[in-house]
């Protein structure tokens, strides 16, 4: 029986934007699908709609795969694959299976011998270490930092320790609603001499990805709330 293969398909981070950041390879894939697992309906069928491919987003069929779904879900929602149905999966933005739910899916995938076709496409984490101008051999990505406040100023000192002993770049973002507070505890501190790059609105009409010390963060005051932003830290040499 003819096992079908899955595609992990890149989104957007900026809307109307697809013009710019997605490729004919993936806009042909998504062409050749009719069925996705999504971490948000709404969304994907949103996206789908303003790429102009011609289908028919009523008879597409979407599944949620998200950070809830259990082992039990996920293996449901992949039966479609072993009848020989191409699955895609999609990210809430930008790339699936980095920072993304989506990785739950190719993991199956491999321990299922099913084959797993990643395609290229915009990474706000990735964006802003490229646009960084920091260590590209050795870097961490960290997710979210605590929510506590003490707690989150001690793992910004542990990351800047870690960055300057093993010559690291750390990666690392926050709930829109809560990159100022991030913000101004990263310039509180921080070492001035160590390196802090922000991401904002990557891909967007009002993206800005700029590297300075803390020293010249301290003076700037910058408004990032409720805006996409990645934040990169180095302390290495």
């Amino acid at each position: 029986m003819k096992i079908g293969k899955l595609f992990l398909i890149p989104t957007v981070l900026a809307e109307n934007t697809a013009d710019k950041v997605i490729s004919p390879q993936v806009k042909d894939t998504i062409k050749n699908l009719n069925y996705f697992l999504v971490e948000n309906v709404r969304t994907a069928r949103r996206y789908i709609s303003s790429l102009k491919l011609g289908l028919k987003i009523e008879e597409l069929q979407f599944e949620i795969l998200d950070k809830s779904t259990k082992s039990a879900e996920l293996e449901r929602i992949m039966k479609p694959i072993f009848s020989g149905q191409d699955v895609g999966v999609m990210s809430e933005a930008g790339c699936p299976g980095i920072a993304d739910p989506g990785s739950a899916a190719a993991a199956y995938a491999h321990a299922k011998g099913i084959k797993v076709v990643p395609l290229s496409g915009p990474s706000s984490i990735f964006l802003a270490l490229m646009g960084s101008g920091f260590n590209g051999q050795s870097f961490a990505f960290h997710g979210y930092l605590p929510i506590e406040k003490n707690d989150r100023i001690q793992a910004i000192k542990n990351l800047e320790t870690e960055s300057f002993k093993n010559n690291r770049t750390q990666i690392f973002m926050e709930t829109p609603f809560r990159n100022n507070h991030l913000m101004e505890d990263l310039k509180s501190t921080l070492n001035p001499n160590t390196k802090l790059c922000i991401g904002k609105n990557i891909t967007g009409p009002d993206e800005m990805i700029l590297t300075k010390s803390v020293s010249e963060w301290r003076k700037i005051q910058l408004d990032l709330h409720k805006i996409p932003v990645v934040f990169v830290l180095y302390s290495g040499s």
